[in-house]
């Protein structure tokens, strides 16, 4: 890929994550799971640009039709969609009203709140969990296991990019498929062939990546 042509496939997120400093390198320790991380990709920065949050949406709604369509589907049907606070509910706002199906959240533990989920539903709904990234997968098994505990039904996850760092597995123990639509290693890719980060940077993140995975 030259400098100058458009990123292909999904990569456009990466280029726009670029374009929203929403990417940046160092020393990071990102809760429990990831601990010295070279790389730190903050998605919740997408809200300032409406539009490539829509298309985030779209690619979303066109990822799990293709998945859904397929002779052996690899995403079930579902009637509710349920984001992650904080940094999932933006993303799952946005795919809701594309798709116009109903949306719940649950409320952050400690929260004083009499219903721990927000929104309606019905016992026996089936409820696809958006969030925006996924490290070890604490986050979104959490959300499932209090769905579950109120009657719903979970059988797959959305995120839009997984950092490799045990949460698809984490998310397939516990009976969850998972779908990213970009992995940390592809956004290093991208970068590092359109020419934003030095090889010194990419290959420490390549590093990081095949040790956590």
């Amino acid at each position: 890929m030259t400098k100058s042509s458009k990123p292909a496939g999904n990569l456009w997120l990466a280029e726009e994550l670029w374009k929203l400093d929403a990417i940046g390198f160092g020393d990071f320790t990102l809760g429990r799971t990831a601990v010295h991380s070279p790389i730190y990709v903050n998605l919740r920065r997408l809200i300032s640009n409406p539009r490539a949050l829509a298309r985030c949406a779209k690619i979303i709604k066109e990822e799990l039709e293709a998945l859904m369509s397929m002779r052996n589907p690899h995403v079930q049907p579902f009637t509710l969609v349920a984001g992650v606070p904080f940094g999932g509910l933006h993303v799952a706002t946005a795919f809701s009203l594309g798709v116009n199906t109903p949306m719940i959240y649950i409320h952050p533990p400690a929260t004083d709140k009499a219903d721990v989920i927000e929104g309606i539903y019905v016992r026996g709904q089936s409820c696809l969990i958006i969030d925006d990234l996924i490290t070890g997968g604490g986050s979104i098994l959490q959300t499932a296991a209090t769905l579950s505990e109120a009657g719903l039904v979970v059988r797959d996850a959305v995120t839009l990019i997984d950092r490799q760092e045990g949460g698809r597995q984490a998310l397939k123990n516990a009976g969850i498929n998972l779908v990213a639509i970009l992995t940390l290693e592809q956004i290093a890719n991208y970068l590092m062939s359109a020419g934003h980060i030095p090889e010194d940077q990419y290959r420490r993140t390549v590093e990081y990546i095949a040790a956590r995975g």
